[in-house]
């Protein structure tokens, strides 16, 4: 009787996998961080709880500057309540072409992947809460639409267990 609940547990778990960042190898326009992530930009998203409800909006100013394969993001929040938040990322290209960032409030490293138009993040994520903090983990999923526009969807959950998803719309002024 264990084996099969082990059993079934694993073949749940798969189904939960999600798209591979190599399916969008072939899509254009190329996303390249260093590019894309450089100078001035701004985003504008949401986030929805579990049920859809809509229970944060938000701005994001951002200013991006590159040093080789290392670039800084600096992140700076305004909610519709009013508070504001800061998160200073620093991304790294690794030999293998693949991305690793840390910010103040990241758990560990991000780790992420570019293929064609698509960058897909995971990390964990110390969240603010009603004076609490709790760590969440993000399934982070960005798509180059154009030279301006990046759109962004993450997954939010806990111990598996979906707690939402923030959804970005990023756009580049284009000198």
């Amino acid at each position: 009787m264990r084996a099969l609940i082990v059993l079934l547990f694993a073949l749940s778990m798969a189904g939960c996998t999600g798209p591979d960042i190599r399916q969008y190898a072939a899509e254009q326009p190329a996303l390249e961080l260093s590019d894309y992530l450089n100078g001035e930009l701004e985003a504008w998203g949401m986030f929805q709880n579990r049920s859809g409800e809509v229970v944060k909006r938000f701005h994001v100013a951002m200013t991006g500057t590159w040093q080789g394969d290392v670039g800084t993001l600096d992140e700076r929040f305004t909610y519709s309540d009013g508070s504001t938040e800061r998160r200073v990322w620093t991304l790294r290209r690794q030999a293998d072409g693949s991305w690793r960032g840390t910010a103040g409030d990241v758990v560990g490293e991000a780790i992420g992947e570019v293929s064609g138009n698509a960058l897909h993040w995971r990390y964990q994520l110390l969240l603010k809460v009603d004076g609490e903090q709790y760590v969440v983990d993000f399934d982070d999923w960005m798509f180059l639409m154009d030279q301006r526009v990046m759109l962004n969807r993450a997954r939010m959950s806990k111990w598996g267990i979906d707690l939402g998803q923030v959804t970005l719309s990023f756009y580049k002024p284009v000198k």
